[in-house]
């Protein structure tokens, strides 16, 4: 019985899978996908290099991204011109997500024409500003939100890294922020600062930190998402320093976030 279903199976087997190499469908679509993009784009001016992923999620399924490297100092003209090319380009290749990476700064490139102009601008800005060292700007679309972005920087100090923050997050600053929800992160040295757990600007966790800054020295802190009080702060002060103090500061200026604010000394205490 066994080897007469095994030899019924064979020539359906082999049907299925003549009708997906006659679909022009590959076992390893995410390689195929990935092969493709660099054949595309291969020759392309101004491109000093091309990468990709190559997802196989499942046999005949796969995605891939693709990104190109721009020769440095490409100009901005140059960019926009060949962002342009590659959002009609992932347009009609719905399983490529197309990215660019420019002066430091590399950017996911949207289909909708204006959500690339948003993209596209931010890039720029970016780009421009001397505190940034490089930057990411990539899709990260959610259940709840399906036009969500995820941004992040490394800036060149911790001044500079909430400065920018504050830049990216906020109308009015030097950068315009995105619309839709945006995920942002900047990292300097001695500060991490993100968005809240419901990716809203964290007001009162860069309240408590500054609070603390302008009164004791810090070495290092972080505000990052918390799913219980929406932000949580960890501050690092000096040697010397009165650490319980300084969480008071902390804490009287964040009385929303109780225990989610911890300033300690250098040696955890």
């Amino acid at each position: 019985m066994r080897r007469g279903v095994l030899r019924k199976s064979v020539p359906i087997a082999a049907l299925v899978l003549g009708l997906g190499l006659s679909a022009g469908c590959a076992v390893d679509e995410g390689t195929a996908l990935a092969a493709d993009f660099e054949e595309d784009w291969a020759g392309t001016p101004d491109v000093a290099g091309i990468s990709t992923t190559k997802n196989n999620t499942l046999p005949f399924s796969g995605t891939s991204t693709g990104t190109l490297t721009l020769v440095e100092g490409t100009p901005a003209g140059r960019v926009t011109a060949l962002a342009g090319e590659m959002r009609d380009y992932a347009a009609g290749h719905a399983k490529i997500t197309g990215r660019i990476a420019a002066d430091a700064v590399t950017f996911t490139v949207a289909t909708d024409e204006s959500d690339a102009a948003e993209v596209l601008s931010l890039w720029q800005s970016l780009a421009g500003d001397d505190r940034v060292k490089d930057a990411d700007i990539d899709e990260a679309a959610s259940k709840k939100a399906a036009d969500r972005r995820r941004v992040e920087v490394t800036t060149a100090d911790a001044g500079g890294a909430l400065a920018v923050f504050k830049d990216v997050a906020a109308a009015g600053g030097r950068h315009r922020p995105l619309s839709g929800t945006t995920v942002l992160r900047v990292t300097g040295p001695g500060l991490f600062v993100e968005t809240d757990f419901h990716d809203a600007f964290p007001a009162e966790a860069i309240a408590a930190y500054e609070a603390v800054r302008a009164r004791y020295p810090v070495l290092r802190a972080s505000l990052r998402r918390d799913a219980v009080s929406g932000s949580a702060v960890t501050v690092v002060v000096a040697d010397g320093a009165d650490a319980e103090q300084a969480a008071e500061v902390a804490r009287r200026a964040a009385p929303d976030l109780g225990e989610a604010v911890e300033v300690t000394g250098p040696g955890g205490s």
